[in-house]
């Protein structure tokens, strides 16, 4: 690997860290979409049900825990830790709970604002790390794992 400034691997001559990482983020994403609506079934008889009358704020909330949790646990959700992806800072370093936090906030904020949401769509797709709105303004990175970061 070569290094690069930033501590992150050189998008131009280490590309394979980057590389199809805007198609995991997406399969990871319905994995862990998939995942938080489970969760949030789970927990309706425990709140008698009336979780119903509120479901999307429930979801909204269980999902926004399962991912900060995961976040600053392994700088990956289990759907990026299935698609063998995860964020680092630019740093390099991995997610501490204050900016799991702070990207799960961004990440829900900017996916609800539909220009963002696609401004960030655009970026991913063109970017040379490929960073999401919510990744630029954080100093943060998607990358595919190493083989032997575990």
């Amino acid at each position: 690997m070569t290094p690069s400034i930033t501590g992150l691997p050189d998008p131009y001559y280490n590309a394979e860290f980057y590389a199809d990482t805007p198609v995991k983020r997406l399969l990871a994403w319905g994995v862990d979409t998939g995942l938080i609506l489970l969760l949030s079934l789970v927990a309706i008889p425990f709140t008698a049900f009336t979780a119903l009358f509120f479901l999307p704020l429930l979801v909204t909330a269980v999902g926004f825990v399962y991912r900060v949790v995961t976040l600053a646990n392994s700088s990956a959700t289990p759907g990026m830790r299935l698609m063998s992806i995860e964020v680092r800072t630019l740093g390099g370093t991995r997610l501490d709970l204050a900016r799991a936090f702070m990207h799960t906030l961004l990440y829900y904020v900017f996916f609800w604002t539909f220009v963002l949401q696609m401004a960030s769509i655009i970026l991913m797709l063109t970017g040379a790390r490929r960073q999401a709105l919510h990744d630029l303004v954080l100093g943060t990175a998607v990358i595919n794992r190493a083989a032997g970061d575990r």
